[in-house]
């Protein structure tokens, strides 16, 4: 297989990509009175249950900042679900994505593969809005907002590739174990813990932490913090690790699509 083939297939669908995204966020919030605010109230909900659970009850800590306060504390928490509700939206509605579109599978000219594209699209425009609220909020801490931001691209990057990667993965396998859809759930919020999203990674023991270095996410997570809250340059190294490691899963994911893909109307 040519994997350049992926890239192609974006440029020539991109009009049918950008048309679907535009119906996911339509959807998203179809027939609801506080519609696009939901984008921001519903990562702003689970801001408050983490805050109360562990800045309030566990008096949770980053560390990094100097007299961090429970502010710094909040936009770092913050921060860190906003990009991860990406992985985390795709893990729950990946497995459905191909069986709840029957009419899309049965039409062989069909580019089964913009679906995916277009939820992790829709999902990665309402995290960057909670970035930007981020950006916005971190003056009024202890962060200082300097060229270090220009660096967040290069961490999105690696983000959508592993998303795209595990949406293409998962919806293929949804297809064949439907029961997968059931523990999605479960492993979401395993993944969560397992980077360092609500707690510092240096809570985590050395040896431990270069086994889960290998998982794109806290990395990801753990540089943008230090480019937009905490005053650090990037490290590159941890940086080309992520890529590495968010194009294999790209790859992966690509090549189990598209391998079952042809038996995808059958089983539908």
């Amino acid at each position: 297989m040519r994997y350049p083939i992926i890239f192609s297939s974006l440029h020539k669908h991109r009009d049918l990509i950008i048309q679907f995204t535009k119906r996911e966020l339509e959807l998203r919030h179809k027939g609801s009175r506080l519609g696009h605010y939901w984008a921001i109230l519903s990562p702003l909900s689970m801001l408050s249950l983490y805050l109360f659970i562990f800045g309030f009850i566990f008096q949770g800590k980053f560390g990094v900042l100097k007299e961090e306060s429970f502010f710094d504390f909040a936009l770092s928490l913050f921060l860190g679900l906003s990009l991860f509700n990406v992985i985390s939206e795709t893990i729950s509605t990946a497995p459905t994505l191909i069986v709840a579109q029957p009419n899309f599978v049965k039409k062989v000219v069909f580019p089964l593969e913009i679906l995916s594209i277009a939820r992790l699209a829709a999902s990665l425009y309402y995290s960057l809005l909670s970035v930007a609220l981020c950006i916005l909020l971190a003056p009024l801490g202890h962060s200082t907002i300097n060229l270090n931001i220009l660096f967040l691209p290069l961490l999105i990057i690696p983000l959508i590739m592993m998303g795209l990667g595990i949406s293409w993965g998962l919806a293929a396998i949804g297809v064949f174990i439907r029961d997968i859809n059931h523990i999605t759930g479960f492993l979401s919020t395993a993944l969560m813990y397992a980077s360092a999203i609500v707690y510092p990674p240096s809570r985590i023991p050395q040896q431990l932490w270069n086994i889960l270095k290998l998982n794109p996410i806290p990395v990801i997570v753990n540089q943008a913090r230090c480019v937009l809250l905490w005053n650090q340059t990037i490290n590159f190294k941890d940086l080309a690790i992520i890529y590495i490691t968010s194009f294999i899963i790209l790859l992966v994911g690509y090549s189990l699509f598209s391998k079952l893909r042809s038996t995808f109307a059958e089983n539908v």
